[in-house]
């Protein structure tokens, strides 16, 4: 790249004008500011990561999920927890990241600031010699033009004396011009002289602008590098960090993938199981049935014998006054 804008875009025709210095200055101040917001903005970001870890690396630890789970799919839980512990140790690591990114960031403008200031102090000393040296050789010019005048008003005076008798008087004419003349002659040497002074001091600082120009320029080519590759490198880093995650997230995809409901199944059925036979089926039973206190409801039957035996068979007939019928009922009296 030829460095070659700066010092050929930031002149000013007033001599004392340094509105393209200033201007130079004000946009590298800018720039300066601009990498410390970056700076900022890096250790606000480690501070989110790092507590987005940490409350990732808590919840991980000690919030249960799932904990009765059991075998592949509790596998697949225990591993599930394990990678978000590492995604959280990701975070936590990519916080301590971009605190050391930050931290070259102001290294970085803090080594421009000394550069920067060396050339600043050799351009307000130019500066500040320029303006005093431009002073003096106005005010040099401002008493030579005055010379010049006091010079033109004794030969005029001179000329109006021509015709006077008193001799006496003309001849301090004539001495007020001698003197005058003489004046001029001084003042004119020093006016050329504070203007070839002029000169020489501002060659110095043209060419100490066209120096500072050259490095302002070297600096901010630089400062929009390093700028742009931090940047670069920033979000480098975020999507390694998804990419990080995605493949710790993809472990427990794979660990899903190996889980089996039929298994699980199986494992829960052999673990726990409490027996193959169901209940007995509950059935109807007559209070007068002699196996009616047989067995409780629910429970398995058996030789149990009856509460009672059967009513016993009258031996009397119909007609025996210990039997009567009423309608289909019979009764006994005893």
């Amino acid at each position: 790249m030829t460095r070659s804008l700066f010092k050929g875009n930031f002149w000013s025709a007033d001599i004392l004008s340094t509105i393209g210095y200033d201007s130079i200055i004000q946009h590298l101040n800018n720039g300066r500011k601009n990498c410390k917001e970056f700076e900022d903005f890096l250790k606000e970001r480690a501070a989110i990561e790092e507590r987005y870890g940490r409350d990732l690396l808590s919840l991980s630890r000690k919030k249960p999920c799932g904990q009765s789970e059991i075998n592949t799919l509790k596998r697949a839980l225990e591993i599930f927890k394990q990678q978000v512990d590492n995604v959280a140790q990701c975070h936590i690591q990519l916080a301590q990241s971009l605190r050391e990114e930050a931290r070259k960031m102001e290294e970085f403008r803090e080594k421009q600031k000394l550069q920067r200031k060396k050339t600043e102090l050799v351009m307000d000393a130019v500066h500040k010699q320029k303006s005093l040296q431009f002073k003096k050789t106005m005010d040099a010019k401002k008493n030579y033009e005055q010379k010049c005048r006091d010079k033109d008003e004794a030969e005029q005076a001179v000329n109006r004396s021509a015709n006077l008798v008193n001799q006496k008087q003309q001849e301090k004419l004539f001495v007020k011009l001698a003197t005058s003349k003489t004046a001029v002659e001084d003042s004119d040497k020093a006016y050329m002289l504070q203007v070839s002074t002029l000169d020489k001091v501002r060659e110095e600082w043209q060419s100490e602008h066209i120096k500072a120009c050259e490095v302002f320029e070297a600096q901010e080519c630089e400062r929009i590098n390093f700028f742009r590759n931090a940047l670069w490198l920033h979000v480098n880093q975020l999507s390694q960090q998804c990419v990080t995650s995605d493949e710790m997230y993809e472990k427990v995809r794979k660990s899903l993938e190996m889980c089996s409901i039929q298994k699980d199944i199986e494992y829960f059925v052999n673990q726990r199981k409490t027996g193959q036979i169901p209940p007995a089926r509950i059935m109807y039973e007559n209070f007068y049935s002699p196996q009616r206190n047989a067995a409780p409801p629910g429970k398995a039957t058996g030789p149990n014998l009856a509460r009672r035996g059967p009513l016993p068979i009258p031996k009397s007939s119909p007609d025996d006054p210990d039997y009567a019928l009423v309608n289909d009922y019979s009764l006994l009296y005893q």
